[in-house]
């Protein structure tokens, strides 16, 4: 251990927990499920999540770069939904319809996020992680867990063995994932627009559905996977069933780890002292829109 630090120790001793985590999941994912021989075709895409994101760690680690981080996130969703679409034999409409709503998410924000960064040149979270192997290493394998228990409700009903006829379900979830598609990409173009525009250097946004919600993006996502878990629902049993924690887990980690108090320090540092923001974050809701409800800064008569 000598030459590491605290937080290095911290992220060695994470790992295995993430892989536990990892195991437990893919254990009840798999119970009932499609297997190829003896392999549980949900554990196969478990495995690769996490394969995906090891490889594509080595040569970032050596470049100390996190230009592909999004990216291969969004690549491990794609691959492992076509991989459970390959190996199962039988796919239904529900299966289908669940397969074209994460690749269509996946190959959006991926591409997205990817620009983003290029544009930007680096993605300020990983100035000090992408120094350290254990701690960098550590984000890569998190990334793989967090790919699968997003997907794992969805793996689970694309690979399960009992098949249900569309329904009320797919119904409801695919107008919530329309929902919540449509607000996160609303939030990702208005606020590209915004910080492509000179005069808003060092602004706020606060325009747009960002009027409604400071974090509509967000709003966005927790939406659409609440979706995919309400069209998965029917076609789960037994231990499959605890795959829908997918949307909770999508909330707790946007609301309570890496997402909402993170980027609520960050602009509580840049704009504290600016009475126009506290204005607009006195105005407008954290997280869930409120359609109507103004946050823009006023306007002159």
């Amino acid at each position: 251990m000598s030459g590491m630090t605290r937080d290095d120790v911290q992220a060695l001793l994470a790992i295995p927990a993430i892989l536990l985590v990892g195991v437990l999941l893919t254990m009840a994912g798999s119970a009932g499920g499609t297997r190829v021989g003896a392999v549980p075709v949900f554990a196969a895409c478990a495995a690769l999540c996490f394969a995906v994101n090891w490889v594509v760690f080595v040569p970032s680690y050596l470049a100390r770069t996190e230009h592909f981080f999004d990216l291969t996130g969004s690549a491990t969703y794609i691959s492992a939904v076509l991989l459970a679409a390959f190996l199962t034999e039988t796919l239904d409409a529900r299966s289908l319809l669940l397969a074209a709503l994460i690749l269509v998410w996946a190959g959006r924000l991926g591409t997205f996020l990817f620009a983003r960064v290029r544009r930007e040149g680096k993605d300020g979270r990983f100035d000090q992680i992408k120094q350290s192997l254990p701690r960098f290493f550590m984000v890569w394998t998190l990334q793989g867990l967090w790919v699968l228990v997003c997907a794992a409700c969805a793996l689970a009903a694309l690979t399960a063995s009992v098949r249900v006829p569309l329904d009320v379900f797919a119904i409801v979830g695919a107008l919530l994932w329309l929902a919540g598609f449509v607000l996160e990409v609303a939030a990702d173009r208005q606020k590209s627009a915004f910080r492509a525009d000179p005069g808003n250097a060092g602004r706020f946004i606060d325009r747009g559905v960002w009027t409604w919600s400071r974090h509509p993006n967000y709003a966005g996502e927790i939406l659409l996977w609440a979706g995919i878990a309400i069209i998965a629902f029917p076609a789960l049993t037994g231990w499959q069933l605890v795959t829908l924690i997918s949307p909770l887990f999508v909330y707790v980690l946007l609301t309570r780890i890496s997402g909402l108090p993170l980027l609520e320090r960050r602009a509580e540092r840049k704009w504290g002292d600016d009475p126009e923001y506290q204005a607009y974050k006195a105005r407008t809701p954290i997280l869930w829109p409120v359609p109507g409800r103004r946050g823009s800064r006023p306007q002159p008569d």
